[in-house]
């Protein structure tokens, strides 16, 4: 009787053991694939976040070397637009309009055609800071070569240049230093830009 009852509790203790054997290798395998699961998920999750993280470098960098090229191109435009206002500046009016012989020249062409075409006695107002060099000239040279009546006076308001119009003040034409500087920067501007930058 006691080998039946050894027997007995070994047969069960086997088979007790075979079971819990079992069912501890298949909670082991499942924990092994829910572990390999959460690993492939979590390696995954890396390769997205990576991979969204390199994507939106690139995109910064294309972005960043873009604006890069347009300040750059921005900078260079506006450096070669004040080197050419700073060439313009030099050969315009303020140099031509200051000279009483070019000034002369261009009053007499200018008033020469308001003449003919008008018919009418010319006023001009000339800078202040020529009345001792055109003063006597509009009297007798302008008026003579004219054949008409001319009547100057002069204004601290202008720098350089002139206006001219009929004696009734109806209307005038400017051609002060800012109208001549308008009107030669106009056309040197194009010869300039190809002179410095070959364009």
């Amino acid at each position: 009787m006691q080998n039946k009852l050894q027997e007995l509790t070994d047969q069960l203790y086997n088979q007790g053991l075979a079971k819990g054997r079992e069912e501890g290798g298949r909670i082991l395998s499942e924990a092994r694939a829910q572990a390999d699961s959460i690993l492939a998920a979590a390696r995954e999750q890396a390769a997205g976040i990576v991979a969204d993280a390199e994507k939106s470098a690139a995109d910064l960098k294309v972005k960043a070397e873009a604006d890069v090229r347009m300040a750059s191109a921005q900078a260079l435009q506006a450096t070669r637009s004040d080197i050419e206002n700073l060439v313009l500046a030099k050969i315009s009016s303020q140099n031509a309009t200051a000279d009483p012989e070019f000034l002369k020249e261009i009053i007499l062409k200018v008033a020469e055609r308001f003449s003919a075409t008008e018919g009418t006695d010319i006023a001009l107002v000339l800078p202040e800071s020529m009345k001792n060099q055109l003063e006597p000239w509009v009297a007798s040279s302008l008026s003579k070569a004219l054949g008409a009546t001319v009547q100057a006076s002069f204004s601290k308001k202008i720098a350089g240049g002139f206006t001219i119009g009929p004696k009734d003040g109806s209307y005038f034409v400017s051609m002060t230093d800012k109208t001549f500087d308008a009107l030669i920067c106009e056309y040197l501007r194009p010869v300039t830009r190809k002179l410095l930058f070959g364009e």
